[in-house]
């Protein structure tokens, strides 16, 4: 009968183990479980982060690449005004020689091929003048144009 006692209590003491095993299984698989749910919700917001960094990414390049078409619009524009620039100069200091040269005429007789060159100066140096205004104009009307879209867009 000892053997028996002995017996029931061994079981016993086996059965209460397994039953504490079997909490501490569950109490593992519910914190296994939150841990998982814990994990599918960093990776979700690892996602999202990774979405607005492309998204800022790709509106960043496409203002680094407007920004670079302007500036080589401005440049060209600028060389362009240059170049008239450097016309109006010729053309204003070819007239100012044949002015000098006028005024030497007319003290010692006036000679047609001077005034014919005077006037062809001239008409040059307005024409130089014309262009380097036109320049400018197209240089304002370059920089007012995205303006005036962007504009468009946020009222539309």
């Amino acid at each position: 009968m000892s053997d028996v006692l002995e017996l029931g209590n061994r079981i016993t003491v086996a059965l209460d183990r397994i039953r504490r095993g079997v909490e501490a299984q569950g109490k593992a698989d519910a914190a296994e479980s939150s841990l998982f749910d814990a994990l599918q919700a960093e990776r979700a917001q690892n996602a999202a982060l990774m979405a607005q960094i492309t998204e800022l990414q790709s509106t960043q390049g496409a203002g680094d690449g407007d920004l670079t078409r302007r500036l080589e619009t401005q440049a060209a524009q600028l060389q362009a005004m240059d170049g008239h620039l450097q016309r109006l100069r010729a053309a204003t200091q070819q007239l100012r020689d044949l002015n000098g040269q006028l005024r030497h005429a007319l003290t010692a007789g006036l000679d047609p091929a001077l005034i014919d060159s005077a006037l062809a100066a001239e008409v040059e140096a307005l024409q130089a003048l014309r262009a380097a205004d036109a320049a400018e104009v197209d240089a304002i009307l370059a920089e007012l144009k995205p303006l005036v879209e962007e504009a468009a867009h946020a009222t539309g």
